[in-house]
Formats: structure tokens, C-alpha cells, sequence
């Protein structure tokens, strides 16, 4: 093709009407979730739970999504994104598609939930729907239990209008003076620190046949409500109304002018704490006029912030009635298989004085014989990862142990068994990412502990997030020294292994070994490595090396051979990348894209994007994995690894993706992609105007459900026939 044609082509290709925008695709994601809360054929408790997510999801959307843009707009930023808008038009388009799902939400629970939960036993009264055992009960719950944590602020000339905290629930308030007829307004809060829902006894609660229902119980604003002569003795209550407030909560950190990024992330986590400008307030729709303007008015909010509800505030609360003892209305339980080659690993043995042999096989043995792939949580997180890191730190041949953590768990055996390598003597260097968002606080508390034990701890890089997931382990055999290494898509977190779906690579290739030592050099030191073995490793090599691999399929297909891409991950956003798989399916290359979320790509657009098909699937698990593949004229190539094709994977954070070069391996990840593209179950598909479309089963075809199969082959593949269980689709 000429030149000048190509660049023709190139730049029709970047036009921002073949891309989707990020925030609104986002929000589709959001919709597919909660749509798991409308089917039927997911289980009552577990539909609750998706509502909760949903909501969930909205909060941390506008504590940082949101809140970027809104200052984006204070600050008259008028730069298109490359799909056309400006900040003030993603914020108008936001709200268009946002309020019919917020009010469809609240009325699916209110109307089809609730009704349906009452059917199974749970009961989620109103307070005026108490008898009076019932009533009574709740009064004397609330002056011994919720009564001496409660403070009330009034507000009037002495009293400034009180701060209120991120994420709260309120009460509004206006009491009249019956001496002076004066009406007055005040605040109290519904305390975090006491269960969002009061349950009555088994003997008050309602009873169905003469036995007590399952659960039965009032939220706790409705018995601060009804109780508010305790907090205003002597004034009459003429009304109260219940609100919340979403706070800007992302962090404004000025890493290059911070001489200690530990000090800088916590002073900036206190004012997180406090929190940061409002981006929204959620109200009841029956608030009065009055009431509804003087809350925007002391918030300094518009009406444009208003999000108007019918019924409950706060629905991620409703994650709380996952507890209740109901296994018939959960998805059917699963344990994770251990993996079978790992069935011959004994549990690591920490008495010091044994220092040879402690298990029949140890986990380095299995590693040496072959490339191992672990698929959690179909396959054991603490069977694997765990035990592996767990089995270094306790081994005596074991001289060094580096990884990176960007996500842990409050209980962390992972932090646990990297104390006990520094108090075996080993060497150990943790990356402990602080800035990740939301868990910072967690990660300064592990870092802290870490370094007080000797642990060799960096916390990041300026101006990089360290996103990769990677372990190296340095081990002394006989005269020499081997490198193992786990490099994943997925936290070392044993809790999130657990509803995440990730896959990791254990290897004692050479290589990857290199690279690794390599990369760790680079995070710790002052390396400037610009190439590497066997990695793709962002923000050095991994952009070039994804638009070659394209450019390969590209250029099989224009020399008459077959051009053949499948990629699997959380989101695609970047505009290179997008572009240039808008060419590879103009050249004819066939391209499947499985995005469990952000997709700004448009598939199925003629002379543009007509080869091109995405998938997202939205299962009881939730779909992390990043998978990556590429035909290469029959020599197939396929990666797994950290990063997902958005600009701030590419070139923002420090990211780990490796090839994969055992041939079973491959053929294995090639099989789950396989599944995945076949589900007819969970599977959504993308359309060129970016809705999503979930797909059918064919009449008298049965339901493929890529989940239910997983777990279905790691049970086949584990040997063990008695962890079976019912999997079938619901």
C-alpha cells in the first residue's frame, strides 16, 4: 500500500466516532452487573449481593471518576478525549444514562426483591410495621445500644453546618421550639460502628407455621428515627429525612516534590479521612423543597448532584444478609482443587532443626521437572502461592526472596511468611505499592511491619505504579544457583483468590529468571534496563512489543496466510492499540476480544472494525485474568501477565507479561479462552453503538456456562471425585 494511503487509513482510523467512551462503557459494565440482580435464574441472596456491588461500584465511580471530571471542569479543561467530548459533556452523558438505572435499582429492590426475600423468611420491616413487643424491643435496643453513640448537631448562627463524612447516611432534621415556635434544623448521623439492620429476637420476629422466620429486623436509621425525643427532649419533631454524600476521595499527591512517599501518602490518607469536595448526595424522593435546597446550599452542590431514590439509601448494606444461614438462595458451594502435581507438596514443615527433606516432594522439585499454570480459584491459592512462598521462607537452601504486593488481605500469610524469611536469615526485598488505590492504608501497615523486621522494603517508584505480580525466589543447589518465579495476573491475596479469577505461571526458566532479577533491579536501584529476555515489561518494552505482535498477524494476512488475534482482560481503552486492531481487521485478521468491563472499541463496523467481535462475561466470579493470543501463522504465541491494554498499564505503571513457552500450557490457556468465547450463559455481547446484548442458548441447546465448566475440569483434572458438586447452571 503507498504511503500516503496508509496514512489515510491510519488517520480514519483514530476518528472518534469508531470509539466508545470510557466513563459510558464503564456504566455498561455497571449494568451488566446489576442485570445478575434482575435474572432469575441467579439465587435471591446472591441477586441482593449484585445490587450491593452495583452500588458499591457507583460510589467508588464517583469518588474518583466523577470527582476528576467535576475538577476538570472547575479548572475549564476543554480537551476533548478521543472519542469527542469534553469534561462538561461526559459529566452531562454520565447522569442522562445514570438516573433511569439508579431509579430501576431501587425499585427492583423495593418492588421484586423485598417481596420475594418476605417468601423465603427475611423480613426488612419499616419501623411503623412493628407491633408493639416489636416496637418496644427496638426502643429499648436504641436507648441501651445506639443511644450513647448517636451526637446530634444543630445548625444556626452559633452552630456552623456540621462536616459531613464520605459515604454517610444522615438524618435531616427540624424540631420547633414549642416555647417560641421557632423551627430548627440539625444533623445526626447513623453510626458505621453498629450493624446497618437491628434484628429482633427469635421470639419477636415474624413466625410462619408457629416457627420463626429466617430473619426479621429493621434498618437502623428507621429506630434512630422514631426515637429522636432522646436526642431533642423537650422540642417537638416535625420531620426527618434521610440523605448521603459521596466526597471526592481520590488522592492529590505531589510524588516529586515528596522527600518521603510514606510520610506524603499518609498526611494525604488524613485528608482523605476528612475527605474531599462533594460530588453527590442520594435523597429520598419525598424530601421536601425546603429541606432539599438547604442541604445543597450548605454543600455547595447543584440540582445536578441530586440523586433522587425511592426506599433504602445505601444498598450496598444489603452485602449483610449474605451471612444468614440460607445455602438454597447462594450459588452452590465450591471449593478450589489442588492442582494434582501439587497433591505430592506436604504442608512446609517450620521446625528449624529440620533442614533436608521435609516433605516427600518439595514444591522447587515440582517446578524443576515442568512449567506449572495455576487457575485460581478453580485451582488452590494457598495449595499454590501460598504454600510456595510459605515453603521458601522456611527452606534452608532458599538465599533470597523478592516480590512485589500490590493488594493483600488484612490477615496476610503471604506478609506472614515473608517476616518469617527475614527471621530465617534470608534475604528479602518487598515492593509494597502504597499507592493502590483504597488499600494504602492497609499497605503502609504491612510495609511498617515488614520493615520492622528486616525486610528490605521499596515503596514504589516516582511517577509508576507497580502493578506487576511477580515473585523470584534465589535458591542454592549443590554448586550452583536456580531462580523460580510465579508471574501472575492476579494480588497475592488469599481472600480475593478466592472470587477472582487469575492465573499464574510458576517456571524455573533461566529466562524469566533473568528478566526478573532484571526488573527487580529496576525497581530497587537505579537500572535503566531497556530490554529483556523473554518479558513484556511496561512502560520499557511492552507497548512495542503488543503492536508488533498485531503487525505480525497483519502482515501474514496481507502475505496470503491466516492472521488470527484473542485477548482477554479487564478493559481496553488505549487509542494505539485500538487503532491498530482497527487495522489489523481491515487487513482481515480475525479478532475475538473477551473485556469483562471498559471496552472503547467498536466491534462490527463495516470497512473498519467487521472482523472484530467482543465478549463480556459477568459470573459468580469475578473476571481478572489477562490473556493474550496470537496465531503467528500456526507458530502460536500466548501470554498471560498484569496489564490490560489501557494507557496507564502501558505506560504508567510497571506491569509484567510473560510468554508462554511450555506447549501444553498453552494449549491449556488456549482451551479457556475456548470456553469463554462459547459461553452462552454469561456471555454478553458488545454492538457497534456500545449496548451489550447477553446471549441465549438456541432452542432445545443446553446452557455453557464458561464458569461452571472451569470448575467442572479443575474437579476432573484434580482426581479427586468426592470434591464434585452440583455446578449446573441455575
Amino acid at each position: 500500500m503507498p504511503k500516503s494511503k496508509k496514512g489515510t487509513q491510519k488517520n480514519k482510523l483514530r476518528d472518534s466516532q469508531y470509539y466508545l467512551n470510557r466513563e459510558l462503557s464503564w456504566l455498561e459494565f455497571n449494568s451488566r452487573v446489576f442485570h445478575e440482580a434482575c435474572d432469575p435464574r441467579t439465587p435471591l441472596l446472591e441477586r441482593l449481593k449484585f445490587i450491593a456491588i452495583t452500588s458499591s461500584n457507583l460510589d467508588e465511580f464517583f469518588m474518583v471518576r466523577v470527582a476528576g471530571l467535576k475538577q476538570q471542569v472547575e479548572a475549564r479543561v476543554s480537551k476533548l478525549t478521543f472519542d469527542g467530548r469534553t469534561p462538561q459533556q461526559q459529566l452531562d452523558d454520565i447522569s442522562f444514562a445514570l438516573r433511569p438505572l439508579v431509579a430501576q435499582k431501587h425499585q427492583h429492590f423495593e418492588q421484586v426483591l423485598r417481596p420475594q426475600l418476605v417468601k423465603h423468611g427475611i423480613h426488612i420491616l419499616n419501623y411503623i410495621e412493628l407491633n408493639s413487643k416489636q416496637r418496644s424491643f427496638i426502643d429499648n435496643y436504641f436507648e441501651e445500644q445506639i443511644f450513647p453513640v448517636l451526637t446530634p448537631l444543630a445548625v444556626d448562627p452559633s452552630h456552623p453546618f456540621p462536616y459531613i463524612s464520605n459515604l454517610s447516611l444522615n438524618l435531616a432534621v427540624v424540631v420547633k421550639n414549642p416555647d417560641t415556635e421557632e423551627e430548627l434544623f440539625a444533623r445526626v448521623k447513623v453510626p458505621r460502628v453498629l450493624p446497618r439492620f437491628v434484628t429482633l429476637p427469635a421470639d419477636l420476629g415474624i413466625k410462619h407455621n408457629g416457627k420463626p422466620d429466617v430473619w426479621t429486623g429493621i434498618p437502623l436509621e428507621q429506630a434512630i428515627a422514631h426515637n429522636l425525643d432522646f436526642l431533642f427532649p423537650g422540642m417537638n419533631i416535625l420531620e426527618y429525612h434521610p440523605f448521603r454524600i459521596t466526597r471526592d476521595a481520590d488522592l492529590a499527591l505531589e510524588e516529586d516534590e515528596a522527600d518521603d512517599l510514606l510520610l506524603a501518602i499518609e498526611q494525604e490518607l488524613r485528608k482523605r479521612r476528612v475527605g474531599g469536595t462533594p460530588v453527590r448526595i442520594e435523597i429520598q424522593s419525598q424530601t421536601p423543597e425546603a429541606i432539599r435546597t438547604r442541604l445543597l446550599n450548605d454543600l455547595e452542590l447543584t440540582e445536578k448532584d441530586v440523586y433522587e431514590v425511592d426506599g433504602l439509601l445505601g444498598l450496598k448494606d444489603l452485602m449483610y444478609f449474605m451471612s444468614l444461614p440460607l445455602p438454597q438462595l447462594k450459588d452452590s458451594s465450591w471449593k478450589s482443587v489442588v492442582p494434582t502435581r501439587l497433591q505430592r507438596v506436604g504442608e512446609v514443615t517450620i521446625n528449624p532443626n529440620l533442614r533436608e527433606g521435609m516433605d516427600a516432594k518439595d514444591f522447587f522439585s515440582i517446578i524443576r521437572d515442568k512449567d506449572l499454570l495455576v487457575h485460581h480459584p478453580y485451582q488452590s491459592f494457598s495449595a499454590s502461592v501460598q504454600r510456595f512462598i510459605t515453603q521458601a521462607a522456611h527452606d534452608a537452601n532458599v538465599l533470597a526472596i523478592k516480590m512485589t504486593l500490590y493488594r493483600t488481605s488484612g490477615d496476610s500469610p503471604i506478609v506472614n511468611a515473608l517476616i518469617a524469611a527475614a527471621e530465617n536469615g534470608k534475604q528479602v526485598c518487598v515492593l509494597v505499592e502504597l499507592k493502590a488505590r483504597f488499600d494504602e492504608e492497609n499497605n503502609i501497615y504491612w510495609a511498617k511491619r515488614l520493615e520492622s523486621v528486616g525486610v528490605h522494603v521499596v515503596y514504589g517508584l516516582v511517577g509508576l505504579k507497580t502493578h506487576s505480580k511477580i515473585v523470584l525466589v534465589v535458591r542454592q543447589e549443590k554448586d550452583s544457583i536456580h531462580r523460580y518465579v510465579h508471574i501472575g495476573t492476579g494480588n497475592y491475596n488469599p481472600k480475593t483468590a478466592r472470587l477472582y479469577t487469575d492465573l499464574g505461571l510458576f517456571s524455573c526458566c533461566e529466562e524469566l529468571g533473568a528478566d526478573l532479577t532484571d526488573l527487580f533491579n529496576f525497581l530497587t536501584g537505579y537500572s535503566r534496563q531497556k530490554s529483556y529476555r523473554k518479558l513484556l515489561v511496561a512502560p520499557v518494552n511492552m507497548r512495542d512489543r503488543f503492536l508488533g505482535l498485531i503487525s505480525r498477524e497483519i502482515e501474514n494476512v496481507q502475505n496470503g496466510l491466516s492472521g488470527r488475534i484473542v485477548a482477554k482482560m479487564n478493559s481496553l481503552v488505549d487509542p494505539e492499540i485500538i487503532a491498530n486492531l482497527y487495522a489489523a481487521s481491515c487487513a482481515g485478521v480475525q479478532i475475538d476480544l473477551i473485556i469483562r468491563g471498559i471496552c472503547c472499541l467498536r466491534p462490527g463496523i463495516k470497512d473498519v472494525s467487521e472482523n472484530i467481535r467482543v465478549i463480556s462475561i459477568i459470573g459468580r466470579f469475578l473476571e481478572h485474568s489477562r490473556i493474550f493470543y496470537f496465531y503467528n501463522n500456526g507458530e502460536e504465541e500466548i501470554f498471560i501477565g498484569s496489564a490490560d491494554w489501557m494507557p496507564r498499564n502501558l505506560d504508567r505503571r510497571v506491569e509484567a507479561i510473560t510468554p508462554i513457552l511450555d506447549t501444553e500450557i498453552a494449549k491449556d490457556l488456549q482451551e479457556i479462552l475456548g470456553i469463554m468465547l462459547a459461553d452462552n450463559r454469561q456471555a454478553w455481547e458488545l454492538q457497534s453503538d456500545g449496548t451489550y446484548i447477553q446471549r441465549r442458548p438456541q432452542e432445545n441447546s443446553p446452557e455453557a456456562s464458561s464458569q461452571n465448566a472451569l470448575m467442572a475440569m479443575a474437579v476432573t483434572s484434580s482426581g479427586i471425585a468426592n470434591n464434585l458438586m452440583n455446578i449446573n447452571s441455575k
